[in-house]
């Protein structure tokens, strides 16, 4: 079997990953004017109590996926 497809996209997600982390390790003291958006969407989840806080991004998990798809679809399109 051929790998080499599978392979090319899984370093190629990779570094898109950590070129993400980076980007979003580097603004974490603020997000830029036109970002502060993302994390705050209907459907993000923050639940607070005395001892204990929960914070789940589903929306932007969501919008984020659905631009990388679409992304890496129109990289590896033949």
């Amino acid at each position: 079997m051929n790998f080499g497809g599978m392979g090319r996209l899984l370093v190629v997600s990779g570094l898109i990953l950590v070129a993400l982390g980076g980007i979003l390790w580097g603004l974490e003291k603020g997000l830029p004017p036109g970002l502060n958006w993302i994390g705050r969407l209907p459907g993000d989840f923050f639940f607070e109590r005395k001892n204990f806080s929960f914070y789940f991004p589903l929306t932007t998990s969501l919008i984020i996926s659905i631009i990388l798809s679409v992304v890496l679809w129109m990289i590896f399109r033949r």
